[in-house]
């Protein structure tokens, strides 16, 4: 078992993936966003945020483009793209429980009754992560401002 890794919490890098993506999602459709203004905006270290934009470049979920009047944006649209693409982007395979990755093979797997409780669990969770999209979010949060 040694090696494999599960992760229950979302990180702060997926906090500040998912706040990267609203705040593209919020900007004019094709716009530009540098990372100077998402780093302010959104109080994410901006080299931190760089690192973040890599993951979310790597995934398809945004562009780059460099120069003086280079920045980011979405490189798909913010109706398509929902909380659970973001965590797996940065984070990999969602699995609540070593038993449910799909890189360790379980010893126990045909006679363990938790799996099956855990698996609906994790089922539900990606449900529910993928249940509204991005465009949803900053549409009811415009709706309440």
């Amino acid at each position: 078992m040694s090696g494999v890794t599960t992760k229950m919490q979302i990180t702060r890098q997926s906090e500040y993936a998912i706040r990267t993506i609203i705040e593209l999602a919020n900007a004019a459709k094709g716009e530009l966003v540098t990372t100077k203004t998402i780093s302010q905006h959104q109080e994410i270290p901006e080299v931190f945020l760089k690192k973040t934009i890599q993951l979310l470049t790597n995934a398809g979920l945004i562009t780059t483009q460099r120069g003086t009047k280079g920045g980011v944006r979405l490189a798909v649209p913010a109706m398509d793209i929902f909380i659970a693409d973001i965590i797996t982007a940065v984070e990999g395979k969602l699995a609540i429980n070593v038993c449910l990755s799909t890189v360790y093979e379980c010893p126990n797997k045909s006679v363990c009754r938790v799996r099956d409780i855990l698996g609906r669990a994790q089922a539900a969770m990606l449900a529910e992560l993928s249940r509204e999209s991005i465009a949803d979010l900053v549409t009811l949060r415009a709706e309440k401002c």
